[in-house]
């Protein structure tokens, strides 16, 4: 197999030379698919360099950008599905919350009453910082309204799993980054909406209780299912019993929406707010629903777990590739701009994530990890937001460029901080394993 790896590397190669004979000729027929190539053949031959090896994701998300931009129409429609579909970009931003909530567990949470300092100071910094370097930079720019928009919005989103990746790599405070992740999460439904609504709202228009709304279904959806099978590992047979009762009930609700119960009950409510509430309580039904079976089948399948991240990574490629044709016109206009505003906005949340943290009185480790929750931005929320808005190539633009970068950029400062430790707090043996676990970024 490392030889096949090695292979891919002399293929990419050879596709690199072709891709500069094609520009030199000015022959799209030939530098377009060499591109492509050379950037797939790098990203499979990653694995063959033990140093390139945690970049090997990162590679495939820049190879999804390159086919993108080569052949846009491709990631556009296949026979008559728009991948631009919100619902479409809805369930696979789910899918990737959810297998980022695989990684969580309803244990982090207890580590809160050890980590509450750096906890805060994680929290403030993230949901400060970030939203207002990211409208600095729309004023140096001058980007158009909507990518500025997309700009403040990844900026006003929680923290992901990469920061837990990277804090990993980095051999930081691990207990403190999945307690600060999982509590940005929780935040998010509330202050993403409501930092775009303060910095963005005179640049498209932001209404508050939807984006609320979608957040919820976006991330806490398939984030509580992936909880509840945390739950269940562990949960007494008479709770297994209870929450199985409930999933069936859940199951008859759902199924019997279609049939004509959302109809009916559309009409007779008074109010649009309420039929809200109801998509809500239908969308956490679901969680119950997928929860409960997912845990069915990992029970079965003993590798399922440890599958998931793989279909996250999956899920990302596939959106950034969408994104990316949507907003291909636009990337050809400022896509340099907006990589250079991404290196600007990351190397901004990595400095004063720190140094703030230095300056409230965090040991270095804490430090360290409050730069990689700050710097590290969800770019599948971001994503999603802007696909249900119906922007997906320019509101959703800045994520497509940001998180290449952001992974490159996080994994180069972890291996960095790696190679200068500080000794560190211990985390759970649990919390390792399931961290040491995730492909890396």
């Amino acid at each position: 197999m490392h030889r096949f790896f090695q292979l891919c590397l002399v293929f990419s190669g050879l596709a690199g030379a072709a891709l500069l004979a094609g520009v030199v000729l000015q022959n799209a027929a030939i530098w377009q698919p060499a591109a492509v190539a050379a950037a797939v053949g790098l990203a499979v031959g990653f694995k063959a360099v033990p140093a390139l090896r945690s970049y090997q994701y990162t590679a495939w998300i820049v190879a999804a950008v390159v086919a993108a931009m080569m052949y846009p129409d491709a990631f556009k429609q296949w026979g008559g599905v728009d991948l631009r579909n919100k619902w479409l970009i809805l369930l696979v931003v789910q899918l990737v919350m959810f297998g980022m909530g695989i990684q969580m567990s309803i244990r982090d949470f207890t580590g809160l009453g050890s980590t509450g300092k750096g906890v805060l100071i994680g929290l403030l910094c993230h949901f400060s910082v970030m939203p207002l370097m990211g409208l600095l930079l729309t004023r140096m720019f001058h980007f158009e309204p909507e990518i500025a928009a997309g700009i403040i919005l990844i900026g006003s989103c929680s923290s992901g799993l990469a920061s837990n990746v990277m804090v990993y790599l980095a051999r930081a405070n691990m207990v403190l980054s999945v307690v600060v992740t999982a509590m940005a999460t929780l935040a998010a439904p509330f202050l993403t909406p409501l930092l775009l609504k303060l910095l963005a709202g005179t640049l498209i228009e932001v209404k508050f209780v939807n984006m609320m709304m979608e957040i919820i279904k976006i991330v806490l959806v398939p984030i509580m299912a992936a909880l509840l099978h945390d739950y269940l590992k562990t949960a007494p047979a008479s709770a297994r019993r209870a929450v199985g009762l409930l999933a069936g009930a859940g199951a008859l609700w759902l199924g019997a929406l279609p049939l004509g119960l959302w109809a009916l009950l559309a009409n007779a409510l008074p109010t649009p707010e309420l039929l809200q509430a109801l998509e809500i309580f239908s969308f956490l039904v679901a969680a119950l629903v997928v929860g409960v079976l997912y845990h069915q089948l990992a029970s079965a399948l003993q590798s399922l777990d440890s599958a998931m991240p793989y279909l996250s990574m999956f899920g990302i490629i596939y959106f950034t590739a969408v994104t990316t044709a949507a907003g291909h016109d636009n990337l050809l206009r400022v896509g340099f701009l907006l990589f250079l505003a991404s290196v600007l906005h990351n190397a901004a949340g990595y400095f004063f994530g720190y140094w703030l943290g230095r300056l409230f009185g965090l040991d270095k480790n804490s430090a360290r990890t409050v730069a990689f929750e700050v710097g590290l931005q969800n770019g599948g929320m971001a994503s999603g937001l802007a696909g249900s808005m119906g922007k997906l190539g320019t509101v959703g633009l800045p994520a497509a460029v940001f998180s290449p970068w952001m992974n490159i950029s996080g994994s180069i400062l972890a291996n960095y901080w790696r190679k200068r430790p500080v000794a560190a707090p211990e985390a759970s043996p649990e919390t390792l394993y399931r961290v040491a676990h995730v492909p890396e970024a």
